[in-house]
């Protein structure tokens, strides 16, 4: 733990929340920046129901739970990131909230500062043009949900000095998770295997090869997967499937990115998965 002592964590949602726990459990402290003071009580009470819940099932003790949120403090003011030794932004998926936010932040913690971004979808190295110092900006993409997926894609921008990337790597490890180093290219690299997949998916759907059932089924059984395709992308929200894919298409022009019709017609009837319980296993699709 020697390395990145003290982390800042830009937005206390789903995914900040989930980062500045795991940050927080590795005995570093953990500085939240949002916007309002209700999302910073609605985000450590998340945080807190998550940890206890680990100790109803035993996972930790009520010690080390209070330990970890006693590491974490909000804060809706971008100067109490000065004195950060690395930032990770995990804001929403728009590049000019992005770029505003890192903007600022970079101008209140100190020049050898790294700053990272947890985007899935947008070029790293275009975000790393908000910041003075671009050769200490990265990609540290971990998954959803934060706590439990295993594995954190490190992104080497083309401005990234190696010694951070080696840096960011080291850290993922030490905060138990596997890092793999990654150039930065739409998807990355899970992504850019997963997004045609998942377009392929609903398009056998929508061709009424077999049924939702049926399809999860057989991935689950055919393939090992312990989500099948359709389950999964209610997980992810298919609005934020669309998003991703979408920006995968519009940098490369490839079509195996380009979203299916019956992907985007379900996002425009506002059937986005898990989030408000309407997605491909709640619902019929000619319902």
């Amino acid at each position: 733990m020697s390395d990145f002592p003290r982390v800042a964590v830009l937005g206390f949602g789903t995914m900040g929340g989930g980062i500045a726990q795991v940050v927080a459990q590795s005995g570093r402290q953990v500085t939240v920046l949002e916007a309002g003071q209700e999302r910073l009580v609605a985000g450590l009470a998340a945080m807190s129901d998550f940890l206890s819940e680990g100790v109803r099932r035993g996972k930790l003790t009520a010690e080390q739970r209070d330990d970890v949120l006693a590491r974490v403090r909000g804060t809706t003011e971008v100067a109490d990131l000065a004195g950060s030794d690395l930032v990770i932004e995990a804001v929403t998926e728009r590049p000019d909230i992005k770029r505003a936010l890192l903007s600022q932040v970079a101008a209140v913690v100190s020049e050898g500062t790294v700053v990272t971004t947890n985007t899935s979808a947008l070029s790293v190295t275009s975000l790393a043009t908000s910041v003075p110092h671009p050769e200490c900006f990265a990609g540290l993409h971990f998954f959803n949900p934060a706590p439990l997926m295993q594995v954190v894609e490190v992104v080497h921008a083309l401005q990234t000095d190696p010694e951070v990337v080696v840096r960011l790597a080291e850290f993922t490890a030490t905060i138990g998770k596997e890092p793999v180093v990654v150039k930065d290219r739409p998807g990355f690299l899970v992504n850019r295997l997963l997004m045609p997949y998942l377009n392929d998916v609903v398009q056998a759907y929508d061709d009424e090869l077999a049924s939702a059932e049926d399809i999860d089924t057989a991935v689950r059984l055919g393939l090992g997967h312990k989500l099948g395709p359709l389950e999964l992308l209610d997980l992810i929200g298919l609005d934020v499937h669309q998003h991703a894919t979408l920006s995968a298409y519009e940098a490369t022009l490839d079509p195996c990115f380009a979203p299916p019709p019956l992907l985007a017609q379900m996002v425009a009837a506002g059937r986005h998965g898990m989030k408000n319980g309407h997605g491909f296993r709640s619902t019929d699709k000619d319902a």
